[in-house]
């Protein structure tokens, strides 16, 4: 994963290269990771007006220019994110 602002690239299983907007990153203490959830720059709302959202574990290098995303491994990890991701969509709703 490398990072620019707020665009990360990820590459996918077959080696494409796809360029998303960050919307926001958070640490876990409770599982003990970080977390970045995104979405593919230039995606298409669908009917009901959402764009998919993406959700990885991420593991920052040092200096925080590139990192390895890895996949969430349990439904307590989905919870905890969905959970997450509610509370700043609820927060953006409010500004």
């Amino acid at each position: 994963m490398d990072h620019g602002e707020n665009n990360i690239t990820v590459v996918d299983e077959n080696g494409n290269e796809q360029l998303c907007e960050v919307l926001f990153t958070f640490d876990s203490e409770e599982f003990g990771k970080s977390y970045v959830l995104y979405y593919p720059i230039g995606a298409e709302e669908d009917e009901d007006e959402e764009i998919e959202i993406h959700a990885s574990a991420f593991t920052p290098t040092e200096d925080n220019q590139d990192g390895e995303l890895m996949p969430i491994e349990t439904d307590e990890e989905w919870d905890m994110i969905e959970e997450m991701l509610e509370t700043f969509l609820a927060e953006q709703e409010e500004e």
